[in-house]
């Protein structure tokens, strides 16, 4: 991985929201990539909670067979604020990337990219740092106004904020919720969706952040697990 940019991450709530406001313009203005040079796509997800937990998996693309899979942990160094989030995940993302033999061509990122007050949510930040394409897969909203897509697979509405389509609302899978797509780093966002939609298998998440998911889950019970028999 080649960062674009790089910046001390523990720093306050106002310099954190400088920092956004500052990068996301670099991000927006890097020229997005092509979809038929991807190969290898990672899911990242982290979960948190008296830690950071940060999980990667790898999938050959667009066959989404597994490649290899890392994982991470750090003490939780920032708070929990909503739209500061890259802050408290991005770290032990950092570190659960670092950690792979492959080196992938995009980022799945559990969380949003464009579609963030600033327009610069984890997504674009975890894209910018590491200089991988990304795309932001949000299962919750955050921003924007929305008419429900409809019930089928692959059905989509725009997601909107200050008369501007900051993202896209996209049924994954029928008659259940979707999920909000935006673009990060390096995408459009029509190849944010297109990148999802060519990742499901059948269930809401796409397959590399169901993966990251459940590794992500899966790691934190182990440790619980491993504390639990020390005590």
């Amino acid at each position: 991985m080649t960062p674009e940019v790089t910046h001390p991450w523990d720093v306050s709530v106002e310099e954190a929201i400088a920092i956004q406001r500052r990068l996301a313009p670099i991000a927006h203005a890097a020229p997005p990539i092509a979809l038929d040079t991807l190969r290898l796509v990672v899911g990242v997800d982290v979960s948190y909670a008296d830690r950071a937990r940060g999980a990667v998996v790898v999938f050959r693309y667009p066959e989404m067979e597994v490649v290899e899979q890392a994982t991470a942990t750090r003490e939780n160094a920032f708070p929990y604020v909503p739209g500061l989030l890259s802050f408290r995940e991005v770290p032990v993302a950092l570190d659960a990337l670092a950690r792979l033999r492959t080196t992938p061509d995009l980022l799945i990122c559990d969380g949003q990219g464009y579609a963030h007050p600033r327009r610069f949510g984890l997504a674009c930040h975890l894209g910018l740092v590491t200089g991988i394409a990304s795309v932001g897969c949000a299962k919750s909203w955050l921003i924007g106004a929305y008419s429900q897509p409809g019930p089928e697979q692959g059905e989509r509405s725009p997601l909107l904020a200050d008369d501007e389509i900051i993202g896209m609302a996209l049924r994954s899978r029928p008659h259940t919720r979707p999920l909000y797509i935006s673009a990060g780093y390096r995408v459009t966002l029509e190849q944010a969706v297109e990148v999802t939609l060519r990742c499901l298998r059948g269930y809401r998440l796409p397959e590399p952040t169901r993966a990251a998911d459940h590794l992500a889950t899966i790691t934190r019970r182990a440790e619980a697990a491993e504390v639990a028999e020390v005590e």
